[in-house]
């Protein structure tokens, strides 16, 4: 059997089609979760890239693994397992067809091949997925007989949304630039709103005043990333070999749009950035919707059973594997913990009912250093309800806060990882202010 990891950058889970989105962003990957199982409920543990990546290949926790910031020094521990290096060492030849390694962190390890077509850009997220796909598809033709091991990383969805001028309107009737409108007041008040004007917004013609229209170009993009992730899926069947391959797709972390006070980043322990699509589909799955919480550290231990490599004791997810196959595996989680530390420094617990925010420093958005949401009654997190139910809000976060000691007195740690990172990280803030 062969394995195809395809990771989108900045995919919201709810913004596609199989996932219950309005907007007709996704018939390729909506085709391909109705041959797969679909999680429902996927939760990525720590974002946004380097630790959202370092978690699904590790099968741990960030509190674990280390890498619990963007663009923090240091490597993954040699400890720590790694997904492609027990795929090699299991007989597969791998590949990736990424960028990731050209931060240091130890992202490269256990490749054979390693494709990295950015190389050729002054910026690697404008790499669309047709200059991924003339560097992968070649590679898959030339190693079909083989039984390989293949990671992709598809960059569309982040910012800045510059879909081809075909798409750019697909989604979206009306006008950008209408003065009456002033949605975007907010953003344009922030300095990274300043940033985004000058080095994406005037790239779009015109004094851009409409959030909706941005928001549309990110449908664009996942639209126009379906129709890559299309062709490569076709390009198994070409090959004859669509059938002997198990094809998982998922993202590292979402996007906000323009609540929270959050403009087109990925930032902010809200179900837009943590709860991404998590598909299988392949020999023995059995197609079908699975509604329980998983998450990240899941992805690597799940792949590995599949694939019929051995799962290292030193990973802390649960494997899916069984569940995939129409059978009950483990207990469902009945809570995940998630946490970020790049422009904000926080972590949170999520259960069936509720989120719990618990943030460790203040942010330049100046958001409460205690949030509470109701998922059933507000889906969307647009109420903090932590005043309301202050017995909840004590409850949770002493059900949080020991998880963290548990975890930092098993790797040893005498400090929140996230404090120790988040003194530069409060002066980078002070400097952006």
């Amino acid at each position: 059997m062969n394995v195809i990891l395809i990771v989108v950058d900045t995919l919201r889970a709810d913004h596609l089609g199989c996932y219950g989105y309005h907007r007709n962003t996704s018939p390729n990957i909506d085709a391909f979760a109705s041959q797969g199982a679909l999680f429902e409920r996927h939760i990525a543990t720590a974002i946004p890239t380097h630790p959202a990546f370092t978690t699904i290949n590790t099968g741990q926790y960030s509190i674990t693994h280390s890498i619990v910031a963007h663009g923090a020094p240091g490597e993954v521990p040699r400890k720590s397992p790694w997904l492609p290096r027990l795929m090699q060492g299991a007989g597969y030849t791998t590949c990736a067809v990424d960028n990731l390694a050209d931060w240091k962190n130890g992202f490269g390890r256990g490749y054979e091949f390693y494709i990295d077509p950015t190389q050729r850009k002054t910026l690697h997220i404008n790499m669309d997925n047709r200059e991924i796909n003339r560097r992968a598809i070649p590679w898959l033709e030339q190693h079909a007989r083989e039984k390989f091991y293949m990671f992709i990383h598809y960059w569309d969805p982040h910012t800045p949304y510059l879909p081809p001028r075909a798409y750019r309107n697909l989604f979206y009737k009306g006008d950008p630039c209408d003065p009456d409108n002033h949605s975007l007041d907010a953003m344009m008040a922030h300095p990274l709103g300043q940033a985004w004007r000058e080095t994406w917004f005037n790239k779009l013609g015109g004094n851009i005043t409409d959030a909706a229209y941005i928001e549309a170009l990110y449908d664009s993009e996942i639209r126009y990333c379906d129709e890559g992730i299309g062709h490569l899926l076709r390009t198994l069947e070409k090959l004859g070999i669509a059938d002997d391959t198990l094809v998982v797709l998922t993202g590292d972390h979402g996007e906000l749009m323009f609540r929270h006070g959050i403009f087109f980043d990925h930032h902010g322990l809200y179900d837009g950035n943590l709860r991404v699509p998590f598909i299988v589909r392949g020999p023995g799955v059995k197609p079908g919707r699975i509604p329980q919480m998983t998450a990240h550290v899941d992805v690597a231990p799940t792949i590995l059973e599949l694939a019929g490599a051995a799962i290292p004791g030193a990973m802390e997810g649960t494997s899916l594997a069984p569940i995939t196959k129409g059978g009950n595996g483990a207990a469902p989680r009945d809570f995940v913990i998630s946490q970020e530390c790049t422009w904000q420094m926080k972590w949170c617990v999520r259960t069936d009912h509720y989120k719990f925010i618990l943030a460790r420093e203040d942010d330049f958005y100046h958001t409460p250093m205690r949030e509470l949401y109701d998922l059933v009654a507000d889906p969307n997190e647009l109420r903090n309800i932590a005043k309301e139910e202050p017995d909840t809000v004590r409850t949770l976060e002493v059900h949080l806060e020991s998880w963290i000691a548990d975890m930092m007195a098993k790797n040893g740690l005498t400090k929140d990882p996230l404090v120790a990172h988040g003194i530069t990280l409060g002066e980078a803030w002070k400097k952006l202010l």
